[in-house]
């Protein structure tokens, strides 16, 4: 993967924040790798300890706008944008499930591993470590106030199945890199 943004920026940096027991692997390579894509210091932190507030007993499932809230509630000074990575299935309302979601140009996005991780029938190690990058780049893509993308190749494509994550790549297309550029420029970046 190329680094979307050729530059290191000053100042602030993006938090990866694991709730409850996430592998040392995953906040390692989506630090790694959202450092290189978003041209940001990262730094992983845990800021909720568990996400028992957002349970849905009838759902068996985490409502994750109210997580993104309490993200938010919680970010620290010098976080420019956090994404917060759990084992626990989400939810919105009008979906069965989702992968992440993200305050759209806000600070708060969050993803699940739960649906992206390898399991027999879904494929390799390798497979849920790209699986994961390309959300996580996604829901920060929307913390950085861009849309969903009609490029099919793009992170920022919206994904209803794991074949469509799996299909696109982990890159910006050309207009995601110039919408971003954009978006950071208003941050001093």
């Amino acid at each position: 993967m190329i680094s979307n943004l050729r530059h290191m920026h000053p100042s602030g940096s993006i938090l990866i924040s694991p709730v409850g027991d996430i592998p040392s692997w995953i906040t390692a390579i989506i630090a790694d790798r959202i450092k290189a894509i978003f041209g940001f210091r990262t730094r992983v932190s845990p800021l909720l300890d568990n996400l028992s507030f957002a349970y849905d007993q009838k759902r068996n499932q985490y409502y994750s706008t109210v997580i993104l809230e309490a993200l938010a509630a919680r970010a620290p000074k010098g976080c420019i944008k956090l994404l917060a990575v759990t084992r626990e299935d989400l939810f919105i309302p009008i979906l069965t499930h989702v992968y992440g979601e993200a305050q759209l140009g806000g600070i708060a996005s969050i993803i699940s591993i739960a649906r992206l991780m390898a399991y027999p029938d879904v494929g390799s190690r390798e497979k849920s470590r790209g699986r994961i990058i390309k959300e996580a780049a996604h829901e920060l893509g929307h913390a950085f106030d861009l849309r969903h993308c009609e490029d099919d190749h793009c992170i920022m494509h919206y994904c209803r199945k794991l074949a469509d994550v799996d299909l696109k790549s982990d890159q910006f297309c050309r207009y995601c890199t110039i919408l971003l550029a954009d978006y950071i420029k208003t941050l001093g970046g």
